[in-house]
């Protein structure tokens, strides 16, 4: 029966701490462990990230493509079938996170047209893909494009 007097880590689980420079005896003097010369046998090394003892480092021999915009749109995306299965008239913005359609921050919502809406509703997002706005359409609905209130 195990009870807190008689409990104990499994065998081979704790191993004492490696004592170095303290003496021949000990098997980690005069070096401590660190072999001979050289700059990783010194104090207070430390080697940079990437760092190839000065052959040029692979991140600088691979050439460079392409740029990252600064000024990117990054747009939450919901599609027709997602909003056909709610039971709503009007879709606002904020309806959007309250219903979990979309999460977290970006720059806006933007519709696709994936899926058929089934019935009449108004809907309001940032932007809406051409074939969105045409199946909007057909089923009767408005789509309403916000400018503010961007999350």
């Amino acid at each position: 029966m195990i009870t807190l007097s008689n409990l104990h880590p499994a065998k081979g689980a704790n191993r004492k701490r490696k004592r170095v420079g303290r003496g021949p005896g000990s098997g980690f003097g005069k070096t401590a462990g660190r072999g001979m010369n050289g700059q990783k046998s010194r104090s207070g090394f430390s080697r940079r990230r990437g760092f190839e003892g000065g052959q040029m480092p692979l991140i600088r021999r691979v050439p460079k493509r392409g740029f990252t915009n600064p000024f990117r749109k990054v747009y939450h995306i919901v599609n027709l079938a997602q909003i056909s299965r709610l039971n709503l008239d009007e879709l606002s913005i904020k309806d959007y996170y309250r219903l979990n359609l979309v999460k977290g921050k970006k720059d806006g919502i933007k519709v696709l047209g994936g899926g058929e809406l089934k019935k009449k509703m108004k809907i309001h997002a940032h932007k809406f893909s051409q074939s969105a706005l045409e199946k909007i359409k057909k089923a009767g609905g408005e789509a309403i494009i916000e400018q503010g209130e961007k999350n």
